[in-house]
């Protein structure tokens, strides 16, 4: 019977199977508040210390990430002199930068909203200005130099 297709189900039929199906879920929803009702009146206090315990566990994450947040040093100006020693731009310091938060080229590019050739460009022109061989090279001695935190 390849190809041959059931008969359309009467209207009827459907009707019926959604008036048990509305039955149903009336009678789940029935039990289920009930189930509830029973659970509410015989673990009450169970409840209002769960519910308690969970509000002091969200005000002690938050209290804990203000407290414990590290706040960006005001400070820092990324040591202009070795920047303007070395001849790095602004765009490549911010290439560099991206760099040591551990982004790929092509997230670079994304965010700098530039080619990922452009950010392939930076990167050499960082490598050789900071006389690296390596991205990490690189990240390690703008670090000793002071243009990155």
């Amino acid at each position: 019977m390849s190809g041959a297709s059931l008969p359309p189900m009467p209207v009827p039929a459907l009707k019926r199977i959604a008036a048990y199906g509305v039955l149903l879920a009336v009678g789940t929803f029935v039990l289920q508040w009930l189930d509830y009702q029973r659970l509410a009146r015989t673990r009450t206090g169970e409840l209002y210390g769960f519910l308690i315990a969970a509000a002091f566990l969200a005000l002690g994450i938050a209290i804990g990430m203000r407290v414990l947040a590290r706040p960006a040093p005001a400070d820092f100006d990324g040591n202009p002199r070795a920047v303007a020693a070395l001849g790095i731009s602004p765009r490549e310091l911010e290439v560099l930068r991206h760099l040591a938060d551990g982004c790929s080229n092509k997230e670079i590019a994304a965010m700098l909203h530039v080619s990922p050739n452009t950010v392939k460009t930076h990167v050499a022109r960082l490598l050789d200005k900071l006389d690296a061989r390596r991205r990490t090279e690189a990240i390690a001695r703008a670090r000793e130099l002071g243009l990155l935190r």
